[in-house]
C-alpha cells in the first residue's frame, strides 16, 4: 500500500510540474507568434500559486456540493491517470490487465466535472459551456477509441499497456503501418479537442461566453481545474506515445532522447494546431469528428484487421 501511495504522489507531482512547464512553452511561443514577449518561465506557477491563497468564492445560485466538488475529482482523475501511465511506461511487465481501458475512463473525467461544475453553478454563460463540452466530448471520444483499437488489435488485442508496450518493443511500433499512421493523426486532432486547445476550446470561447465553463470559479477551485488541465496536457502525449510510438526504450542511453524528441514532436504540434487555426463553432466540429474523422478511425481499423488477416504488418 506504502509503495502505491507513493507512486501515486510522485507521478502525480511530477506531472503537474511538467504540465505547468509545457504549459508555459505553450504560452511564450504563442507570444512569439503574435510579437509578444511572452511571460517568464514561472508564470504559469505563480498564477497557480495566488489562485491557492485567494478566497474560494460560490454564487448564491450555485449547488455547493457538485460546484465545489468537481475541481478536486477532476485533479484527482488526472493523478490517478499520471500513477497508471508513468508506471506502466516504466515497468511494462507489472502493468495490470485492462488498464488501458481504466485510463480512457479516467481522461473523462475531467471533461464531465468540467460540465458538473459548470451546470452546478447556475450561470447561463457556465450552461452554454457545459452543453458545448457535453457536445465536444460525444463527438470526439469515439474516433479517439477506435484510433486506439488499432493499436490494440496491433499488438495482439492487448487492452493491457505493458503488453502494448513489450509487442511493440518485439514488432516494431504501431505507427510505422499505414493504419498506425491514421490512427495517430486521428489520435492527436481528438488529444486537441480533449485539451481544449484552440480550434476546439468551446467550452470556454472567452470572447463569447466570458470563460464559460469556468466563469464562476475562483480560488483554490478555479487553480485545481487549471492544474487538472495541465497535467492533461503532459499526459496525453504520453499516452500516444505508449500506444503507437513504442514507449520507452531503455536498453540504452538513446532510448531517453528518442522518447523525449517523440514527447517535443507531440507537443510542438498541439502549440502548432493551437496557433495556426480559427475557433470551430460547435456545429462545425461535431461535423468534423462525426463526419470527418470518425471514417478515418474505422478505415484505420479495417486496414489493421485486414493486415492481421492476410499477414501484412505494414497494412
Amino acid at each position: 500500500m506504502g509503495s502505491i501511495v507513493l507512486t501515486f504522489i510522485l507521478a502525480a507531482t511530477g506531472t503537474l510540474v511538467l504540465g505547468l512547464v509545457l504549459r508555459w512553452v505553450d504560452r511564450k511561443v504563442t507570444a512569439m507568434v503574435q510579437w509578444r514577449v511572452g511571460p517568464p518561465w514561472y508564470q504559469t506557477f505563480v498564477d497557480v500559486l495566488k489562485l491557492m491563497g485567494k478566497e474560494n468564492l460560490v454564487p448564491v445560485t450555485a449547488q455547493g456540493t457538485g460546484f465545489l466538488l468537481a475541481p478536486m475529482i477532476a485533479l484527482a482523475g488526472s493523478g490517478v491517470t499520471a500513477a497508471i501511465l508513468w508506471h506502466a511506461i516504466a515497468i511494462p511487465s507489472q502493468a495490470f490487465v485492462g488498464d488501458l481501458i481504466v485510463v480512457i475512463y479516467l481522461l473523462i473525467l475531467p471533461a464531465l466535472m468540467t460540465m458538473l461544475g459548470a451546470a452546478a453553478s447556475g450561470n447561463p454563460h457556465a450552461a452554454i459551456g457545459a452543453s458545448r463540452e457535453m457536445k465536444l466530448l460525444l463527438s470526439y471520444e469515439l474516433p479517439m477509441v477506435l484510433a486506439l483499437l488499432v493499436a490494440v488489435a496491433q499488438t495482439g488485442w492487448s487492452f493491457k499497456l505493458g503488453g502494448i508496450i513489450e509487442a511493440q518493443a518485439a514488432g516494431g511500433s504501431v505507427l510505422l503501418s499505414i493504419s498506425g499512421a491514421l490512427a495517430i493523426i486521428v489520435a492527436i486532432l481528438c488529444m486537441q479537442a480533449k485539451l481544449g486547445q484552440v480550434p476546439f476550446d468551446l467550452a470556454e470561447a472567452e470572447c463569447e461566453i466570458m470563460s464559460g465553463v469556468y466563469v464562476e470559479y475562483s480560488g483554490p477551485s478555479l487553480a485545481m481545474f487549471l492544474m487538472s488541465r495541465a497535467m492533461l496536457l503532459a499526459l496525453m502525449p504520453l499516452l500516444l506515445i505508449i500506444v503507437f510510438w513504442g514507449g520507452l526504450y531503455t536498453g540504452a542511453w538513446w532510448g531517453y532522447l528518442t522518447f523525449a524528441g517523440k514527447y517535443f514532436v507531440l507537443v510542438a504540434l498541439v502549440t502548432l494546431i493551437r496557433n495556426t487555426n480559427p475557433r470551430l463553432r460547435i456545429d462545425q466540429t461535431l461535423k468534423f469528428f462525426w463526419f470527418g474523422l470518425t471514417p478515418v478511425a474505422v478505415l484505420a481499423l479495417v486496414l489493421a484487421l485486414v493486415g492481421i488477416a492476410k499477414g501484412l504488418p505494414w497494412l
